[in-house]
C-alpha cells in the first residue's frame, strides 16, 4: 500500500520539530490572509462563515464555536475530547485528516513547520494563554505523528485484515451504517492509515481506539486498511 509522496511529506514535516517556539505573527497573519481568510474571520466582529471564527481558539472544545456549521465528524471528535491546542492545532494545520476524517475543511495543509509556528503565533494573539504552557515555554508542544516512509509502502494483505476485523465489528457495521459509531466501511486507506496512527501518538483522543491502535502493528493497520477499503 503506497500513501503517496504528498503524504510522505506531510508526516515527514510533522515528525520533525516543528519550530522552536510559536512563530512570528506578521508572518502568521499573512499566511491567514492568503489561506485561511476566506473561509474563517478573526480579531473584532468575527462571524462564522464556510468555517467558524477563530477567536479563542485555543483550549476551546472542537466544534462548539456557538452558530458554526460543522461536519458531524467534527462534532463527534469533540464529544470524544478533542480540544484545540500547541499539539492539535499543529497537527490539524499540517494534514486536517490526522485529526477528523470527512472533515469539511478542504484543505491540504502547511508542510512548511515555520509556517504552521507563524499561524498559531498569530491565533495565539486572539487567545487566552493555553492551558499548563508558561508564558516563558510556549513550544512546550507534543509532536505530531510521523510515519516512517518504509510503513508508507505497506501493501496491506485484505485476508488478513478481514480475520483482524471481527474485533473491529463488535463496534463497527461491515455494512456501513452508523449507529452511534462512526462508520469505516469504504474509508480510503490513506485515510485509514492516518487515523490509525494518530490515535497511537494519543493525538485523536478516544482511549478505546487508542488502547487498539497501539496493540496493532504497521502491517496489521495497513491489512485492516485494506479490508475496509474494499466494502461497499
Amino acid at each position: 500500500m503506497r500513501l503517496g509522496l504528498a503524504a510522505a511529506a506531510v508526516f515527514a514535516a510533522t515528525a520533525a520539530t516543528a519550530a522552536d517556539r510559536l512563530g512570528d505573527v506578521e508572518k502568521g497573519a499573512a499566511i491567514f490572509a492568503q489561506q485561511c481568510r476566506s473561509c474563517h474571520e478573526i480579531g473584532e466582529g468575527a462571524r462564522n462563515r464556510v468555517g467558524p471564527q477563530l477567536n479563542g481558539i485555543f483550549d476551546r472544545k472542537a466544534g462548539t464555536a456557538a452558530g458554526a456549521t460543522y461536519s458531524r465528524n467534527m462534532v463527534r471528535m469533540g464529544s470524544d475530547g478533542l480540544h484545540w491546542t500547541l499539539a492539535t492545532l499543529d497537527a490539524y494545520l499540517a494534514n486536517p485528516r490526522a485529526l477528523v476524517s470527512g472533515t469539511r475543511m478542504s484543505f491540504r495543509g502547511l508542510q512548511d513547520p515555520a509556517d504552521r509556528a507563524d499561524v498559531i503565533a498569530f491565533l495565539r494573539e486572539y487567545s487566552a494563554m493555553p492551558q499548563n504552557i508558561p508564558e516563558s515555554a510556549p513550544t512546550a508542544r507534543k509532536t505530531p505523528p510521523g510515519i516512517d516512509p518504509a510503513v508508507l509502502d505497506i501493501k496491506g494483505d485484505a485476508e488478513y485484515g478481514e480475520y483482524l476485523a471481527q474485533e473491529c465489528t463488535t463496534c463497527h457495521q461491515r455494512d456501513g451504517s452508523d449507529r452511534g459509531i462512526p462508520s469505516i466501511t469504504g474509508w480510503p486507506e490513506e485515510d485509514f492509515v492516518i487515523a490509525m496512527h494518530s490515535y497511537k501518538v494519543d493525538l485523536r483522543p478516544h482511549p478505546v481506539m487508542q488502547m487498539m491502535a497501539k496493540r496493532l502493528s504497521d502491517e496489521e493497520i495497513a491489512a485492516l486498511a485494506a479490508y475496509f477499503g474494499t466494502l461497499d
